[in-house]
């Protein structure tokens, strides 16, 4: 399909986006690789409805934002099994540390109000501009950049920072730790009579 900013685009050049984006819907991976499935399907089957001139990654962002909206109308109505399952837990907390910071950081996310949730994963994420982001939810660009201020406050918060330097600061730290921590390691290899 042809991109407006020249050049040719391809749906499958988008696949990993819309798989990025289909995460801030559904937490089960599985269930957002079916959400891309059927973005695609729904996408490829209305190509006509494609308007040239406009951007394919936002044209698909929206099917994928309405379909996901009205599975979960379909799914009010049915009864679903329990989303907390103990079978789907993992057996062991991961041990590193950067597991455990990106573990709280995807919960921090997740406690978002889908609204603010979607907007951060579009523009923070993705890398989506404020204008196309407001197309695709629907909303004025103030709305956008109020929600991802709020999205932005919340996961702060979640996490219990004060601000984001206070988060990148913590991170520095860590990768400090971790190098003093494997030369230390390496002294120890080499006085070790063992």
């Amino acid at each position: 399909m042809p991109n407006p900013d020249g050049g040719e685009i391809s749906v499958v050049d988008l696949i990993p986006a819309l798989r990025a984006f289909a995460r801030t819907f559904c937490r089960v991976p599985d269930d957002a690789d079916d959400l891309v499935q059927e973005t695609l399907t729904k996408g490829l089957a209305n190509q006509d409805k494609f308007e040239p001139g406009t951007r394919l990654k936002s044209w698909l962002f929206t099917i994928m934002r309405n379909t996901h909206f009205t599975r979960i109308k379909a799914a009010a109505r049915e009864t679903p099994g329990l989303l907390e399952c103990a079978s789907s837990r993992p057996i062991s907390e991961p041990s590193q540390e950067w597991s455990v910071q990106s573990r709280e950081v995807h919960q921090a996310i997740q406690k978002l109000p889908s609204q603010q949730r979607e907007v951060l994963m579009l523009i923070g994420v993705l890398g989506v501009s404020y204008e196309e982001t407001a197309e695709i939810c629907g909303c004025a660009i103030g709305t956008v950049k109020s929600r991802l201020n709020r999205a932005r406050a919340g996961v702060l918060e979640s996490l219990g920072e004060s601000s984001p330097q206070a988060l990148i600061e913590r991170r520095r730290q860590f990768s400090d730790d971790h190098r003093d921590t494997g030369a230390q390691d390496g002294k120890t290899a080499e006085t070790d009579p063992r």
